[in-house]
């Protein structure tokens, strides 16, 4: 259908891809440790929404200026690499809250701004726009003349597996968010830690040609 070829080995991949500690994994169970399933899942959908923003430069071919045009990819690169120290730093100086799951939190303005930083952190990686114009194209047929309608589709299911990983991560992470008490003193390590880990993802990335 479309050129695809082998789809089967692409969605085993893309399961593999997704289960692959990084940011948005990361941003996704501190999510659910701290605010509980249903914020996990708002990160989830911001996160994929930020995956879908590249697929659709994939099909129109904007991926493609980023991987040909060092100055683009630099741009992209560091606004990218901004946005995650400062959501470390972020979570390094904040006062201290008790990490437990706090239902009253699940309002709305909140899930607001966790899907809006969702969608920032993949948005603003050009990483994931590599990876679709890289990886997409190896299962399309090469004699296909349904190229972009097949790397919008790819792209779809890829999402589509990775939100339902994601989703059961988050679930995993609430169920054993239930059964430990994190005292005051270990929320604000944690918090650290994860700050920490936010500012070595962006330094990683600025350091990656």
């Amino acid at each position: 259908m479309y050129g695809i070829t082998d789809l089967y080995l692409f969605i085993i991949a893309g399961l593999l891809l997704n289960i692959t500690p990084g940011a948005d994994m990361l941003y996704i169970l501190t999510n659910t440790f701290q605010k509980g399933f249903k914020s996990g899942v708002i990160a989830t959908l911001g996160i994929n929404v930020g995956c879908l923003f590249h697929v659709f430069l994939a099909v129109i071919g904007l991926s493609a200026l980023l991987q040909s045009s060092e100055f683009a990819f630099l741009i992209v690169k560091y606004i990218g690499v901004c946005y995650l120290v400062y959501l470390g730093i972020s979570m390094i100086f904040t006062k201290n809250k008790k990490m437990v799951v706090d239902k009253s939190s699940s309002d709305t303005k909140n899930l607001k701004k966790v899907f809006l930083n969702g969608v920032l952190i993949n948005s603003l990686n050009p990483k994931i726009a590599i990876f679709f114009i890289t990886f997409l194209p190896q299962f399309i047929d090469v004699n296909s003349d349904s190229k972009s309608m097949a790397l919008l589709i790819l792209g779809l299911v890829f999402i589509l597996f990775g939100s339902l990983t994601n989703i059961f991560l988050a679930y995993m992470a609430l169920n054993i968010s239930s059964k430990v008490s994190y005292t005051d003193k270990l929320t604000k390590y944690l918090k650290k830690i994860v700050g920490t880990l936010f500012v070595g993802f962006g330094i990683k990335l600025a350091l990656e040609k």
